[in-house]
């Protein structure tokens, strides 16, 4: 056989399978394209993951006035696309605000709480992460807020215990005390005043016939209109109606008025522990902070830098009592 016959014998032969021919060749392909195929899943699941840890589960009791602006300048800052549920002044109730009693925390990475009590209960149940889990940045103060067009300076009382007199009947607005920082005041004072002393003034407060009211921005508007002459609120909420031009202003700072820092903390579950951890340094930043002070969200940067006497409880202690304390409360205070 010469070349030329043994070259097309060669050809036959690789055309009908011999030697892998193009059976080898489909096989190769068939390789090839299953290669590709795990490659696109792998890039796509490598995305999503990607996506995923660019995106986070924020919940907040802070107002939505202030908070909306520093989630919109940590978003710009990092490209971290955050999901918010804001909660209501009703929500924030002791004992669990509607986030803790329907666990819906547990599908969130971060709390952001403009209060104090809530966040203890958290970190005692072991709902935040085992280490550096929550932290504390910037306060807001109780205030007793009267209507000026009511109230003298000079006459105005500079004692929570004088709420209870004859003179402040039907005149005294409170948020109901079960509901966030208001709560946490009245828990405050049974340490500070004791037990019988605490239910002998709630109870004279009760009999003095208050409005109550579903939160501290209520309180303020009540007082503003003249429908009540005076008020316990917070602070922001004091400045939102001075803002508005309400006839309302705050008493002096006094022992029995109360500092209620903002807290932070990374959930123990959190799906997106690197966004969250960013999240968690980025509103505690000195200039962050400054800027909720600067909207009036926050009254001080640090509870450290206060200088006027203020309640200042053992928060042990008062979380051992909570259950008793809340039992107490919802006794006398029944709506």
């Amino acid at each position: 056989m010469n070349d030329r016959s043994k070259r097309r014998w060669a050809r036959r032969q690789w055309l009908l399978g011999g030697h892998g021919g193009w059976r080898s060749l489909i096989g190769f392909a068939w390789v090839a394209i299953a290669m590709t195929a795990v490659f696109a899943v792998g890039l796509a699941w490598l995305s999503r993951v990607v996506v995923q840890q660019r995106t986070l589960t924020l919940y907040t009791t802070q107002d939505l006035a202030y908070a909306a602006g520093i989630v919109g300048q940590f978003e710009q800052e990092t490209g971290i696309r955050v999901q918010v549920l804001y909660a209501s002044e009703a929500d924030k109730t002791v004992g669990g605000s509607r986030m803790l009693a329907d666990r819906e925390l547990a599908h969130c990475d971060v709390f952001w709480n403009n209060a104090l009590l809530l966040t203890r209960q958290l970190a005692l149940s072991g709902t935040y992460r085992e280490t550096n889990a929550w932290a504390e940045f910037g306060y807001r103060s109780r205030r007793l807020v009267i209507n000026t067009n009511r109230v003298e300076w000079e006459r105005a009382p500079r004692s929570l215990l004088e709420l209870t007199n004859r003179h402040w009947r039907g005149k005294v607005a409170i948020a109901y005390p079960r509901s966030g920082t208001t709560a946490t005041h009245f828990l405050a004072l049974r340490q500070h005043w004791g037990k019988a002393g605490w239910q002998e003034w709630c109870l004279g407060l009760r009999d003095n016939e208050p409005f109550m009211l579903d939160g501290n921005s209520d309180v303020v508007q009540l007082v503003g209109r003249g429908d009540a002459w005076i008020g316990t609120t917070d602070s922001d909420d004091l400045a939102v109606g001075q803002r508005a031009g309400l006839p309302v202003a705050a008493l002096p700072l006094s022992e029995e008025m109360m500092l209620i820092p903002n807290t932070v903390g990374v959930m123990r579950d959190s799906l997106h522990p690197v966004a969250a951890e960013q999240f968690f340094q980025f509103v505690q930043r000195p200039d962050v902070v400054e800027q909720l002070v600067a909207w009036q969200a926050l009254e001080g940067a640090s509870t450290g830098g206060a200088t006027h006497p203020t309640l200042n409880p053992d928060w042990n202690r008062l979380m051992a009592e909570l259950e008793q304390a809340t039992s107490e409360l919802q006794s006398i205070f029944v709506r």
